[in-house]
């Protein structure tokens, strides 16, 4: 889940929207709701945000490290005054990225993933690729051939493998996907997407790679053969900053 903080409500719900497009949750808040929210915000709750996006409002130079002490998610400040000095005082303020609106949000998608994998370290290459896991909104790849799927299983399938090998309840699931504050859906809908994207899986791969436990939860795990990886040329921009000295790929290696 995405959470977009700026004055200006016509802004936040244009990003709000674009996000649900790209079929990743997100909410708007203004920043005296975020501060309330982030106040009161369950450590659950908090660890279902992916990222916070900070646009323009007075006094966000405080906001990163207030963030920073109840989650450890990226935080990126949209800036909408290309200056030098501006872009160094939000660094100086804690902010993990800056970017430049108008942005498309599929590179606010990648730049998220790329900050969070460098957090992981730098991580070997596998010697064989099959299952490759985009975090732009593109459908996966099995084998060199696209895999589509609906943008729910796709979101479901980038939430595992950013937790590979650790056991994840359905309620984490769907805070990731469907946000926190959904209240239209029940839980259970979870089920039902995890069982297609296994099958899915399963028929493309020839194994199961995601195993279920009653009352525990879902877990990605896959081989080191079967490892996860991304074509770093297919992240562009993105992709050439990442190839920066100490920087890991903006997609996991799962198997690794």
């Amino acid at each position: 889940m995405y959470i977009i903080v700026d004055d200006r409500e016509n802004v936040a719900n244009s990003y709000v929207g674009g996000l649900v497009r790209e079929g990743v949750s997100s909410i708007g808040f203004s920043s005296g709701e975020f501060w309330d929210w982030l106040q009161s915000a369950s450590e659950e709750d908090l660890s279902a945000v992916d990222a916070f996006l900070v646009g323009d409002f007075d006094a966000r130079g405080s906001l990163p490290r207030a963030v920073r002490k109840r989650s450890s998610a990226p935080i990126i400040a949209m800036s909408s005054h290309k200056m030098l000095k501006n872009t160094l005082e939000l660094f100086e303020a804690g902010v993990d990225d800056v970017v430049h609106v108008p942005i498309h949000l599929r590179e606010i998608l990648a730049r998220t993933a790329a900050i969070s994998r460098r957090r992981l370290g730098d991580l070997p290459r596998p010697c064989e690729t099959r299952l490759q896991v985009f975090f732009n909104g593109r459908d996966p790849e099995i084998g060199g051939r696209a895999l589509t799927l609906p943008r729910r299983e796709l979101r479901i399938l980038e939430y595992m493998v950013g937790n590979h090998g650790k056991w994840i309840t359905k309620t984490q699931i769907f805070n990731a996907v469907y946000g926190i504050f959904e209240s239209t859906f029940d839980e259970s809908v979870i089920e039902s997407h995890v069982s297609k994207l296994r099958k899915k899986l399963r028929d493309r791969l020839g194994f199961d790679v995601i195993a279920a436990r009653r009352y525990v939860g879902y877990r990605l795990d896959i081989p080191a053969r079967e490892a996860i990886n991304v074509p770093m040329q297919d992240l562009g921009d993105v992709g050439m900053l990442l190839n920066r000295p100490h920087a890991a790929p903006a997609a996991y290696s799962a198997g690794s």
